[in-house]
């Protein structure tokens, strides 16, 4: 739907995220879709408010509606945080002077823990399955072996650089969210692999300028639900876990890492998180992990 006078502000928020704050396309989507929404219903229920007339009620009253329409908590809670980003802006710009968010709190969500993969599966997928011997397979492998040592988000791996495989480091950048950069150490054995993979690369039909690591056989850069879909077909033949999907494999990577004893700061900076809060989730299977052994070995358990 064209946006109207009524929406000016939203454009102009939208550029910033874009080219100052550099989110990803993703979150810019969704912003714009909240922002499209919200709007939407102040023309339907507050005819001609102005910006600076929007009060906490106002806003409450929309919240309360997207929970009468059935949306989870933490579906509201996204809402949320892109109206207090949307609003600090027009802070930030002279727009408004108070903002309405200010006394907007989050829903309370119940906590989930992370769906993972058993390590004797991960050891069944590298050492047992069997690949196709074609530009596919090598592609796939690859791809599978990048998401477990690394814990790297899909679009992170997608975007992918050969010029980002750092070999006299032995170490991998990354550029994840907001654009920003970390460096993630790998074994020897799988920078072995990519060194095959790129020299094999030069075969292809089309190999001029391969800018991207992982490409297709046609030389292009690879579609996330090709990557999806290989992920899910792979860990299918190896877990009966029900999610299958690149974000379980990082779940995958912290959750095998902080079972064998690693720091859980440590494994903060690996994943990028920006808050300790996001990995400390980890440590609930590190916990798990931990109570199985003391009933196992302790000669009162």
């Amino acid at each position: 739907m064209p946006l109207s006078r009524e929406y000016h502000p939203i454009p102009e928020f939208i550029n910033y995220i874009t080219f100052q704050k550099r989110y990803s396309q993703h979150t810019i989507i969704s912003y714009q879709a909240d922002l499209v929404a919200f709007f939407d219903f102040l023309s339907a229920h507050y005819t001609g408010i102005a910006i600076n007339e929007i009060s906490p009620a106002v806003v409450r009253s929309w919240l309360a509606l997207l929970k009468e329409q059935n949306l989870t908590s933490k579906s509201v809670n996204r809402k949320i945080s892109t109206l207090k980003s949307f609003f600090k802006y027009l802070l930030k710009t002279g727009n408004v002077l108070v903002s309405p968010m200010s006394s907007i709190t989050s829903l309370k969500v119940n906590k989930r823990l992370p769906s993972f993969i058993e390590q004797k599966d991960m050891n069944t997928l590298f050492s047992h399955l069997e690949f196709p011997d074609t530009w596919e397979g090598k592609t796939e492998r690859l791809l599978l072996m990048i998401f477990y040592q690394t814990g790297m988000r899909l679009s992170e791996l997608i975007n992918l650089k050969e010029s980002h495989i750092d070999k006299g480091n032995s170490a991998i950048k990354v550029l994840g969210k907001g654009n920003k950069e970390r460096i993630i150490p790998v074994r020897n054995y799988l920078f072995q692999k990519i060194e095959e993979y790129i020299k094999e690369k030069k075969n292809l039909e089309n190999n001029s300028g391969h800018i991207y690591l992982l490409v297709n056989k046609k030389g292009n850069k690879l579609y996330p639900k090709y990557i999806y879909n290989t992920v899910k077909k792979y860990l299918g033949s190896v877990s009966t876990s029900e999610r299958k999907s690149p974000h379980v494999l990082r779940h995958t990577f912290a959750t095998h890492l902080t079972n064998n004893g690693a720091d859980i700061n440590a494994v903060k900076e690996l994943l990028g998180h920006a808050s300790l809060a996001s990995t400390q989730v980890y440590t609930h299977n590190s916990i798990d992990k931990l109570k199985e052994i003391y009933k196992l070995a302790h000669p009162k358990s």
